[in-house]
């Protein structure tokens, strides 16, 4: 059984990321100069002056593509546990696995067949 000292790790690191955060956000920026000119505020890329306007429509597939690659990306890694502790876990831990990979498989097929996956539309 667990108690509450068995969470005083986590409590902590949740405080110390919080308390960066905080401090980026808040004290980071008023460390620094507030330097301002014409030339200084003006967008650059790679040294070159830019022309035109930033704001053209993109196709959405390029995002849903991005968001697809995460997600499936952050589901693999949820292998990692299973794959360190198999052993152990014996059969259960091999249909938590399965099921896992059935769910995964469901939303796969899902975005197949709505077309996700396919550019020439």
């Amino acid at each position: 059984m667990s108690n509450t000292q068995d969470y005083l790790p986590i409590v902590l690191q949740a405080i110390v990321a919080i308390g960066f955060v905080i401090f980026v956000l808040i004290v980071a920026p008023r460390l620094g100069p507030k330097l301002h000119s014409k030339t200084k505020d003006a967008n650059w890329e790679c040294g070159i002056e830019s022309e035109g306007n930033a704001r053209f429509p993109v196709s959405i597939r390029y995002f849903l593509t991005a968001i697809l690659f995460v997600l499936f990306d952050v589901e693999i890694i949820f292998f990692y546990p299973y794959a360190v502790n198999f052993q152990k876990l014996h059969l259960d831990g091999l249909y938590a696995v399965l099921i896992f990979v059935a769910l995964f498989m469901t939303g796969f097929i899902y975005v197949f067949k709505k077309g996700a996956f396919e550019w020439e539309k």
